[in-house]
């Protein structure tokens, strides 16, 4: 019942976020909320214009003729168009500032950290039951390391398991990011998918990686491990691993329903030769379980040679059984940490695996961050340096495997990587370079 000049005051005294959030109030609020008058006070505040728009008389601010055919000449929301455009582009400016300086060891941007926070970038999830109602997780726990960050959800009040039909995990920003303040929960956002998942027969349509005296662990592409309470079957926490790789733009350049696709790799000439094959290629490895971190390695010069191509793979061999010099050992008891409000345990013989590979001319050619688990072999040892039980770690997408054999040495209680070797599908390269294996 408020008359609209008094609502228009009340609206002109408001900073740009709350103004953009008071116009979700009603459709009223929203028409007077995209006043071009307000919008054009806020605008020339913030940035500089080419002209002078504004005179100041007495204590009052008003607008010459300029300000005027700016006000009428323009549909209503102009003004707030364009100040959010220019916010939003001195955002990503900021950001691929940050972001332009490249690691030589991994080929990735060294502040992925500082660029992420700058963008007030955050994460949620979203669990859809079988009715079609949506339970939003916001509440999360960042780890960050080398190449990956990992983040941690976990709350009393998940909801059940069996009703549940999808997870969708979404980057967050806010529409205006302000330094200054940490970004608000209700303020205005837009949302990024990422990824979808399939939680419906979740025991059964994903990977077992592990359990404790608490917890079972299943694991999903890309990324996903879903941990459940042993006597319960219920959820306990959700945890997603994120390669740096593109993380920004899947975060922030999708939309709420289509992931965002990436550009394809424009090849330099003359940079690869199938008779030859691959060559020149680095690998960057990082071995983790939350807190601790088992393993950190380049190997650089890698190659694949024509006669190293079969069944649809080409192999690049890292660690050899037969070089012993090349051998790694994993430091520390592997395993992957959790923790929740009450509870906090450690799953044996499973981690995070952060891969990345780059090209001969640097760009990042496949990565990843995955939970995997490491699986006791059948057979015995037949390396005369080692006495001990051999484990796997196996790793399959679209775009190529990893396959890692340790042995356990009981002596002094560590693995050891004995052979690695990736496999990387012809098609994934086939499209990288435009050749044809």
């Amino acid at each position: 019942s408020m008359p609209s000049e008094m609502l228009m005051k009340i609206f002109s005294y408001l900073d740009a976020v709350s103004l953009l959030s008071v116009g979700c109030v009603n459709k009223h609020f929203y028409h007077l909320a995209n006043d071009n008058g307000i919008w054009l006070k806020i605008y020339s505040s913030c940035f500089q214009p080419k002209r002078t728009i504004w005179k100041m008389k007495s204590e009052e601010t008003e607008t010459v003729s300029l300000g005027r055919a700016a006000l009428h000449d323009r549909k209503p929301g102009y003004w707030k168009k364009e100040y959010m455009f220019k916010q939003i582009a001195a955002v990503k400016t900021r950001v691929m500032r940050l972001v332009k300086r490249v690691d030589p060891y991994t080929g990735l941007p060294c502040k992925n950290k500082e660029a992420m926070k700058a963008s007030g970038l955050s994460w949620i999830i979203v669990l859809k039951d079988k009715n079609g109602k949506e339970h939003v997780m916001e509440k999360a726990n960042l780890s960050f390391k080398d190449t990956s960050v990992t983040i941690l959800w976990y709350s009393t009040s998940w909801p059940c398991l069996d009703i549940l039909s999808t997870l969708k995990l979404f980057g967050v920003m806010p529409l205006l990011p302000d330094n200054s303040r940490a970004p608000s929960k209700n303020g205005p956002r837009r949302r990024s998918l990422i990824a979808e998942y399939c939680l419906a027969n979740l025991t059964e349509s994903s990977v077992a990686v592990g359990a404790d005296k608490l917890v079972q662990l299943f694991s999903l592409n890309p990324g996903l491990l879903v941990g459940l309470w042993k006597e319960k079957n219920e959820i306990a926490f959700v945890m997603v691993s994120l390669h740096y790789h593109q993380l920004l733009e899947r975060s922030t350049l999708g939309s709420a329903t289509i992931q965002y696709a990436l550009p394809p790799n424009k090849p330099v000439l003359d940079d690869v030769d199938p008779e030859y094959g691959l060559h020149g290629y680095d690998l960057h490895l990082d071995m983790h379980g939350g807190s601790c971190a088992y393993l950190c390695g380049t190997f650089k010069s890698l190659f694949c040679r024509k006669g190293d191509i079969e069944n649809g793979y080409l192999r690049l061999t890292v660690v050899s059984l037969k070089d012993n010099r090349k051998h790694l050992p994993l430091i520390g008891t592997v395993g992957l940490s959790w923790e929740t409000d009450v509870f906090k345990g450690n799953v044996k013989n499973c981690y995070v695996m952060d891969v990345t590979l780059l090209d001969e001319t640097g760009k990042p050619f496949w990565c990843f961050s995955a939970p995997v688990y490491m699986e006791l072999s059948s057979k015995a040892s037949s390396l005369y340096d080692y006495m001990g039980c051999i484990y796997t770690t196996d790793y399959a997408d679209s775009e190529g495997k990893v396959c890692v054999e340790l042995v356990w040495l009981e002596e002094t209680m560590e693995y050891f990587i004995v052979n690695l070797v990736l496999y990387i599908s012809t098609k994934k390269v086939n499209n990288w370079y435009g050749t044809n294996y």
